[in-house]
């Protein structure tokens, strides 16, 4: 019996498709664009055909409409959320796994690519200040699997199930949303998830954790966790992680460090210095999409001691007898969530082999040189204040008009930033900082230009003057 995929001539379409990404100028396309309500409705109720349809006809919807109407996080004036400005090396690599179609669990299935992925996983864990022994980690799909990952073997080291309703575990108002989602899935009560201040640098207070901790212990309860962060979303701060780790050791609690953003810099120029106190950590997330410059997705998880991921995810089945590894080949299956996962460490290993470490630096230190440019010339603009300084390629800062009120300065900003994302010309969405609006940047692309850098805010200036015209008319 014949199937239709063989008479279509896939080698000619999948050349020709590539060669049209590879030809594209970024910079030329909108940064973002949303799609309108017709068109969302027509995908929406796009029904499966009988009998198919030419492929080409597809693939012209594909061009034109699906993938045109995104927000392009690799666009060089895509400065919200954390940009995720991929290598093409790393899309090289995408190509490549995928169309091997490896299911990386084993070291039987996949050897040479396993073992790739553990070569990757203890060069990071020494750029940590680890030691490759008893250190180990798996590749995941992202911060999200990743803080879940950690979550899940320091909750089994540190506290028997059967007293979960009695752990306490600790962030700050600065943490990232997936570690309060991962403490959800791991069991962890919600009353019982404390909520430190933060300094006016946005960092965790220790004296409060330290306060917090100790009063938790007088009441009975256990704590059993606390969350530092290596590089907030909001801010680039990063936590006082030799004073947090000297309060962890005196109660016995284990300290992971959301480093999904922050830690690549440990690659840049100034490196180590950035992150006192991260080889006293008990684990951290590490995303390689977003400052390793890998395509979505692709992440790490990184334990101090590889056993105790063994004790939370090592499980018996008949069924793998023959593919289970001996000696000290300890499977990715066994010390992560995911049984069928990609080879996700072998695109960052092309990009890696290619560009080297001098590569990653210059890219990482330019990016901080962008974000201290910006606050540069923003502190020049005419009724413009920074609210936190250029620290890890992120920045803040708001716009204040002497004759508004903050909730009128407030609609103006959030204004402007719409405005801003639907010209397409650039996207430098709002967030919230002391209960005010501010803009926020992330400067981390290589291909972004120091005239991306002043069009973008001298636009956005303009946007503001105008809005405030219309708010006072």
């Amino acid at each position: 019996m014949e199937f239709k995929e063989k008479d279509l001539d896939l080698q000619n379409i999948i050349t020709d498709e590539v060669n049209k990404y590879l030809k594209r100028d970024l910079s030329t396309l909108p940064a973002s664009r949303v799609a309108s309500p017709e068109l969302i409705n027509k995908y929406e109720k796009m029904e499966v055909p009988e009998d198919g349809r030419d492929i080409y006809e597809i693939l012209n919807e594909l061009d034109s409409e699906i993938l045109e109407y995104i927000h392009r996080g690799n666009h060089p004036r895509s400065f919200s959320f954390i940009p995720g400005p991929g290598s093409r090396l790393s899309w090289l690599g995408d190509i490549l796994t995928t169309a091997n179609n490896i299911h990386a669990s084993n070291f039987k299935n996949a050897n040479l690519p396993i073992s790739i992925e553990r070569n990757l996983i203890n060069y990071f864990a020494g750029k940590l200040g680890w030691p490759i022994k008893p250190a180990g980690g798996v590749f995941v799909s992202g911060g999200s699997a990743a803080n879940l990952t950690a979550l899940v073997t320091a909750r089994d080291e540190k506290i028997e199930l059967k007293d979960l309703h009695k752990a306490t575990v600790y962030i700050s108002d600065q943490v990232h949303h997936s570690v309060t989602k991962a403490f959800h899935i791991a069991g962890f009560l919600k009353k019982n998830i404390r909520r430190v201040p933060v300094d006016e640098d946005f960092k965790m207070r220790v004296d409060e954790l330290d306060k917090i901790i100790t009063q938790d212990k007088k009441d009975g309860y256990t704590p059993v966790l606390v969350v530092a962060t290596a590089g907030t979303t909001n801010t680039g701060a990063v936590d006082d992680l030799n004073k947090i780790a000297d309060i962890c050791e005196s109660h016995d609690t284990w300290l992971h460090v959301d480093g999904a953003y922050g830690l690549s810099h440990l690659l840049s120029t100034k490196g180590r210095e950035l992150f006192p106190g991260i080889e006293r950590v008990d684990s951290v997330s590490w995303d390689a999409h977003k400052l390793l410059f890998q395509t979505y997705s692709c992440a790490m998880v990184i334990v101090k001691e590889k056993q105790h991921m063994l004790n939370s995810f090592s499980e018996e089945a008949e069924y793998l007898t023959d593919v289970q590894s001996d000696d000290d080949v300890i499977d990715p299956e066994m010390i992560g969530m995911e049984l069928t996962r990609p080879a996700r460490a072998l695109k960052l290993w092309i990009t890696l082999q290619v560009l080297g470490e001098s590569q990653y630096r210059a890219r990482i230190d330019y990016g901080q040189e962008l974000a201290e440019l910006t606050e540069s010339v923003v502190s020049e603009m005419e009724h413009w204040h920074i609210t936190s300084k250029a620290s890890l390629s992120i920045l803040s800062f708001k716009y204040v008009h002497p004759s508004l009120t903050a909730a009128q300065n407030n609609k103006v900003l959030s204004n402007a930033a719409q405005r801003m994302a639907s010209s397409g010309y650039a996207v430098t969405y709002t967030t919230e900082l002391n209960k005010e609006k501010v803009i926020r940047m992330c400067t981390i692309n290589p291909e972004t230009t120091k005239d991306d850098i002043i069009g973008t805010l001298n636009r956005l200036n303009e946007f503001v003057i105008d809005e405030v015209e219309i708010v006072r008319s």
